[in-house]
């Protein structure tokens, strides 16, 4: 049998040690955090943001903090499906929080079977697609993009970019959400204000018979018929993520103004629009935007796109995460807007955030589970619009949404 040598025998030694030291390190997970988001076809940057979260505290099933699933992109039609998937979550004794962004329809529903299973439990929704008092009967806390203010700042913001007419894309399932469909209200009453004309399109659900292909499809021919129909200097505003990609693509071809996504970020649909391979960049935001901005430049955009530096799905799902850990820890309250704030801020050194606890139109109540938040706009080739230090007037948070 050949000798080992000396050198062999502490180099076996030490990956020995080392692998020991990495398997106990893993296993000191004192407690697990449930992550649901999209899939990549529905909603990309929700994921990464979970991918973040597994890069920086492990994944359950190697020992580590994160247990990710991901829900269908049908799930219109899958509810109890989805339910009874986050409800799993709460048999692993290790559980101490599940997060859902997007909070689909349903998540009020398991988070309500949840508390009745494991009350210690945290349930923070992302987004929440159900209506602000039904999430708010259910989660620990609730973060929305603030569609009252970016109701009326994403209409200011087209204006300062030269657009003299707006167009909303949406559907008959997002406007009768009271979030979407409010928005669009104070949307349309900003345009009138700012001295723009509103216009509202339909364009199919992506979860309908045709399904994301179909409805990429018809924005892919749909585009540039409307870009002829409302000119060069009309800012277009869709309300579904999938969608935004061949939007997007027309619209760099075509001409039209772009602010900012539903669900803003340099991600959301400009890599595919433009046909970028981002892989080197992934997870570096400002890496992310520059080869962006160079791509939208170069096509002729400048001054036309914008979006938010650093992606508010990926923030979120991250941010969340970071949040419950810090709660769970005893590092952070889970009513302190501070505490959500540096959590998110985490993910994206020096932008600016601004928000707010929801107030009820009803009832004129503040809301001590649910907060609007939103960032500064990034116009390529300009820079920062100074979005969050804009004064909203008081009127817009008046507006209900229309009847549908």
């Amino acid at each position: 049998m050949k000798k080992l040598s000396k050198f062999t025998v502490l180099l076996t030694a030490m990956i020995f040690i080392l692998a020991g030291t990495s398997l106990s390190a893993q296993a000191k997970a004192k407690f697990h955090i449930g992550v649901v988001t999209g899939t990549v076809s529905q909603s990309e940057d929700d994921l990464r943001g979970a991918e973040r979260l597994i890069k920086d505290y492990g994944s359950v099933k190697s020992g580590g903090m994160i247990q990710h699933i991901t829900y269908p992109d049908d799930f219109m039609s899958q509810q109890e499906t989805y339910i009874s998937s986050v409800v799993a979550l709460a048999d692993d004794p290790l559980m101490k929080a599940i997060i859902v962004n997007q909070a689909i329809p349903g998540t009020t529903e398991a988070f309500k079977r949840v508390r009745a299973k494991r009350p210690d439990i945290l349930l923070l929704a992302g987004e929440p697609h159900e209506d602000p008092l039904v999430i708010q009967s259910a989660a620990d806390l609730a973060l929305s993009a603030d569609f009252v203010s970016r109701g009326y700042l994403i209409p200011w913001a087209a204006k300062q970019l030269g657009a003299k007419s707006f167009v909303h894309i949406s559907f008959a399932r997002h406007m009768s959400y009271e979030s979407l469909g409010r928005r669009r209200a104070i949307m349309e009453e900003a345009c009138k204000d700012l001295g723009i004309k509103f216009y509202f399109e339909t364009a199919p659900d992506p979860t309908g018979d045709i399904g994301m292909p179909g409805a990429q499809q018809f924005m892919l021919e749909k585009v540039p018929q409307w870009i002829e129909k409302y000119g060069k200097d009309a800012a277009f505003f869709c309300t579904n993520d999938g969608e935004t990609e061949p939007l997007l693509k027309q619209m760099l071809a075509y001409g039209g103004i772009f602010v900012e996504a539903d669900l803003p970020s340099p991600l959301m649909g400009y890599p595919g629009a433009l046909g970028l391979d981002l892989s080197k960049e992934a997870g570096n935001f400002p890496a992310i935007l520059k080869k962006v901005e160079d791509a939208v430049i170069a096509k002729g955009g400048k001054g036309r796109f914008g979006t938010w530096a650093f992606s508010y799905g990926y923030t979120l799902t991250a941010g969340l995460g970071e949040f419950a850990k810090n709660v769970i820890e005893g590092k952070a309250k889970k009513d302190s807007l501070k505490d959500v704030f540096a959590a998110l801020g985490k993910f994206t050194p020096g932008a600016k955030w601004n928000g707010a606890y929801y107030v009820d139109m009803g009832t004129g109540v503040r809301a001590k589970n649910q907060v609007l938040i939103y960032m500064d706009t990034y116009i390529f080739g300009k820079g920062f619009l100074p979005t969050t230090s804009q004064k909203v007037p008081e009127k817009y948070y008046n507006i209900q949404m229309k009847k549908q």
